[in-house]
């Protein structure tokens, strides 16, 4: 508020321009949203990097359970979209990316604390004719520490009868890249 009317009332005055943000000039490389990849393979599947934010974090100062089946979901929707899949709202032409969530199961293994970066660890446990299961896990960029571990289930669906129809041969040919051997299977339940 700014100078008083007669009758000591504040005057609302307009606030002083802004000056214009000015570009850049630090050495500092500009904030970027392009993917990061990570620096160490794993012997299957892939590592998606995830950031975990302040705002994740629950009361307790981890990560809320919640999060994990959501970051785990924006891994795989990065993974499928930098291969040429996406949906832009008309089910009708989404294709394989019609399909829905049959069942997710999540354990968590210890706590995450601290905002950053991390990775989420995809790979494919079983592909069928209409459905697949995704294996995960929630671990540190690295993919060395693992937070939290689980499978989803998808079910391919037609988007007018809502009911299963088969994977296109293109979809089965990209999901067989991220198949999980035998040998890390049996290693993993060991």
């Amino acid at each position: 508020m700014g100078p008083t009317r007669d009758g000591g009332a504040p005057v609302a005055t307009a606030a002083p321009p802004r000056a214009p943000i000015a570009p850049r000039t630090s050495g500092a490389p500009p904030v970027s949203v392009e993917p990061r990849r990570p620096v160490h393979p794993v012997p299957y599947g892939e590592l998606v990097p995830v950031t975990v934010h302040f705002d994740d974090l629950d009361a307790l100062g981890m990560l809320h359970n919640a999060r994990y089946p959501l970051l785990v979901e924006r891994a795989w929707t990065a993974y499928w979209h930098d291969r040429g899949y996406g949906f832009d709202g008309d089910w009708a032409a989404a294709g394989d990316m019609c399909n829905v969530i049959k069942e997710v199961q999540v354990s968590y293994e210890r706590p995450l604390t601290r905002p950053g970066h991390y990775a989420a660890h995809l790979w494919i446990e079983r592909l069928g004719r209409t459905g697949l299961t995704y294996g995960f896990r929630l671990c540190s960029a690295d993919g060395t520490e693992t937070y939290a571990r689980g499978h989803r289930v998808l079910v391919r669906v037609d988007p007018q009868a809502l009911r299963p129809t088969p994977w296109s041969d293109r979809a089965r040919t990209t999901a067989a890249e991220l198949l999980r051997p035998q040998e890390a299977a049996e290693a993993d339940a060991a």
